[in-house]
């Protein structure tokens, strides 16, 4: 089974390029473009890794939707980036990782295949 990311950026271009470099990487790439429609996909999709910008539309952050999944889905790797602020490991969730804008592509790719869970199926009733 392929491994999953899901990108939530507000800004389309930029969540376009990250989601050509992790395809071209091999994963599947879920987007979004908010908080709102990133929960929607975490609870329909089994996603691998979170990779999250920090300021979003509608009043939850990325570091908001970073701690709810660290809470719900242990499991699911987070990748946090942001142009404006840099976020320390205080206050990301345990195990989370800071990417500051503009990144590197290759290290986008780098520290994804990095959070990448290690077990083949990691959900209670999953089909994988």
């Amino acid at each position: 089974m392929q491994k999953a990311v899901l990108i939530v950026e507000d800004e389309a271009l930029i969540r376009f390029v990250a989601v050509d470099v992790l395809e071209d990487d091999g994963y599947v790439a879920y987007e979004a473009g908010s908080v709102l429609e990133a929960v929607g996909i975490l609870s329909s999709r089994e996603i691998d890794v979170l990779f999250t910008d920090v300021d979003m539309p509608g009043g939850l952050t990325g570091v908001d939707l970073a701690k709810l999944v660290a809470g719900v889905y242990p499991e699911i790797g987070i990748l946090v980036t942001s142009g404006r602020y840099h976020v320390g490991a205080d206050i990301l969730p345990a195990g989370a990782r800071f990417l500051p804008k503009p990144y590197d592509l290759g290290l986008l790719s780098s520290l994804a295949r990095e959070l990448m869970p290690h077990r083949s199926s990691y959900r209670a009733g999953s089909s994988s």
